[in-house]
């Protein structure tokens, strides 16, 4: 079970793995019960680094450091993800000249739009949560969230390309697919709850929430998910931890 976890960590980040480490296909298909836990070690990283810059910096520089890093421990394949999903979906087309237009890899102006208004929006949200021992717990938290929220889209939708594509590999069905439902919702529940109590609780459930939103939407446009519109509900989910963070200090 091991090999999956790698499998996970090398897909999902830059982290140098060793092939022998982490198998090929067969280890990949299983490795979507790891992408929360892959979520816990960048958010980590995201704590760690806040923690620190929070002692020499004002909040929103701070902030946009954390941000950044995350979209670097990534390696941007959910921001890239999110720009395709923009070009896509927003181009109000039919839903096979979507599907190409996802595929394309060139970016267009609606996918660069997407992503400067959602570091924007994250920047200004995480910027907004109050310093006092809280920050750190949101950045834990929001990577943590964007990877369950992968995870619970593809337990709860359909994959939409019907020639297949990379993603099919994650597709699960039958008990699995509620294993790995019920495992992402426990990881993100207590990532929230364990160090925040309730306010940790509420940005849990309300980023399972917004990660289904998305996923009924995209179900609806395209007829299910695609890799391009896993990484973009992981970058939106991300902002929910920080909105209700931002909320909660200012009410």
């Amino acid at each position: 079970m091991i090999k999956p976890f790698f499998s996970a960590l090398s897909f999902l980040t830059p982290t140098p793995v060793p092939e022998s480490w982490a198998g090929r296909e067969k280890e990949l298909s299983q490795s979507s019960y790891y992408f929360p836990v892959v979520g816990l070690l960048a958010g980590g990283v995201a704590a760690a680094v806040c923690f620190g810059l929070d002692r020499i910096l004002p909040p929103l520089a701070s902030s946009a450091i954390v941000v950044c890093l995350l979209v670097g421990v990534s390696r941007a394949l959910h921001m890239d993800g999110l720009a395709d999903t923009a070009d896509g979906l927003l181009s109000s087309r039919p839903r096979e000249q979507v599907l190409q237009i996802m595929r394309d890899s060139r970016t267009g102006a609606m996918g660069v739009v997407a992503v400067v208004c959602v570091v924007v929006l994250k920047t200004a949200l995480f910027g907004s949560v109050a310093p006092d021992g809280v920050r750190w717990k949101v950045a834990l938290l929001m990577p943590v969230a964007g990877r369950c929220a992968m995870v619970v889209t593809m337990a709860v939708f359909r994959y939409a390309r019907p020639e297949g594509g990379l993603a099919t590999i994650f597709a699960v069905s039958g008990i699995r697919r509620w294993l790995l439902l019920a495992w992402a919702v426990v990881v993100v529940v207590g990532a929230g709850w364990l160090p925040m109590g309730l306010m940790g609780l509420v940005a849990g459930a309300a980023s399972i929430g917004a990660g289904l939103l998305v996923g009924l939407y995209c179900h609806r446009r395209i007829g299910g998910y695609s890799g391009d519109t896993l990484g973009a509900t992981n970058e939106i989910v991300e902002c929910v931890p920080a909105l209700v963070g931002a909320l909660w200090a200012w009410n």
